[in-house]
């Protein structure tokens, strides 16, 4: 199994319910694409054994909000994901922001950085 499908909160680039796919390039090197309810992102992955099932360190882009007046924010940062051997997977890293948008209040300031969290489920295949 070279793919999977991860659902969950904060997945998809930050979405509040997003999901990720990642395509195996290499039998430790992958790469992800994500969406959800408001939010894309994606990433470079880098898996600690040669296994879709493993836990790994991941390059990603997080655009929360979507896009036009509801784009909030995006961010891009290093990420640790831990992937059980049967479906459950969490992630938590750090992000530098890029962007703020419409949809943050006028006197909000983007920190210089952020956490970046999510929890979810995996299915391989």
């Amino acid at each position: 199994k070279r793919n999977s499908v991860t659902i969950g909160f904060l997945q998809g680039g930050g979405s509040l319910v997003g999901a990720d796919m990642e395509f195996l390039l290499t039998k430790q090197f992958g790469f992800q694409l994500g969406a959800g309810i408001v939010g894309f992102g994606g990433g470079i992955n880098y898996h600690f054994k040669p296994s879709i099932r493993s836990s790994f360190v991941s390059l990603q882009y997080w655009n929360q909000g979507g896009i036009g007046e509801s784009f909030a924010q995006s961010a891009i940062g290093p990420n640790f994901v831990f992937r059980s051997k049967k479906w459950f997977t969490f992630q938590i890293g750090l992000g530098v922001p890029l962007k703020k948008g419409p949809a943050m209040a006028d006197n909000y300031e983007l920190p210089p950085i952020m956490l970046l969290y999510s929890i979810g489920g995996y299915v391989p295949f």
